[in-house]
C-alpha cells in the first residue's frame, strides 16, 4: 500500500526529505509548462511508471497527469492534493525535471477546507472540495496525456519562474 494511501487511512506522519507529512493537507492548482526537450522523458516516465518514483505521494504524479490539460496557452494545469506545510514541497523537485512550474494557488478557500479548520482530519483525501473546479477544467483545453503523446505539446514561451502561492 501506498505511503499516501496509508496516511489517508489514518496512519503515522511520515517524514521523506525535508516535507513532514501531517494533518494539514491542501489543494493546489498548479500551472506549469514542459521543459524544453523533456517532452519524450516526461510521457516515458509516465508510461513506464517511474514519475515520480521515491515520492511519498506515490501514483499522485500519474493520476495528476492523467486529469491534466492543456490550456491554449501551453500550459498545463492540473489540481494538485498535498500534505506539506509549503506547498508542493515533496512534488516540486519531481516536477521540475520536467516542468517549469508557473503558479501554485490555493484551489479553495481554506476556511472551508474541513482538513484544515480541523472538523474532519486527512479530508482531502475523498473530498469533492475542488470538484467543480475540476469539472470546469475538464471543459477547457485538451487532456494533457493526449497531447503529449500526440507531439502537441510545446516547451515553454516564457523564461521566469513566477511561482505564487
Amino acid at each position: 500500500m501506498p505511503a499516501l494511501q496509508r496516511l489517508c487511512d489514518g496512519g503515522p506522519a511520515l517524514r521523506s526529505g525535508s516535507c513532514s507529512v501531517y494533518l494539514q493537507a491542501m489543494r493546489y492548482l498548479v500551472k506549469a509548462r514542459v521543459k524544453v526537450g523533456r517532452q519524450r522523458a516526461l510521457l516515458q516516465a509516465i508510461q513506464d511508471g517511474t514519475l515520480g518514483r521515491g515520492s511519498v505521494a506515490g501514483d499522485e504524479y500519474a493520476c495528476d497527469m492523467e486529469r491534466a490539460r492543456l490550456g491554449q496557452d501551453h500550459a498545463v494545469h492540473w489540481v494538485e492534493n498535498c500534505f506539506c506545510a509549503t506547498p508542493l514541497q515533496e512534488e516540486r523537485p519531481y516536477w521540475e525535471q520536467y516542468f517549469e512550474l508557473l503558479s501554485v494557488k490555493d484551489a479553495h478557500n481554506r476556511k472551508h477546507c474541513r482538513d484544515w479548520n480541523g472538523t474532519q482530519p486527512w479530508a482531502c483525501c475523498d473530498c469533492d472540495c475542488t470538484k467543480r473546479l475540476e469539472d470546469r477544467s475538464r471543459q477547457r483545453g485538451e487532456p494533457f496525456l493526449e497531447a503529449l503523446g500526440n507531439g502537441a505539446c510545446p516547451g515553454p514561451t516564457l523564461s521566469s519562474n513566477t511561482i505564487n502561492h
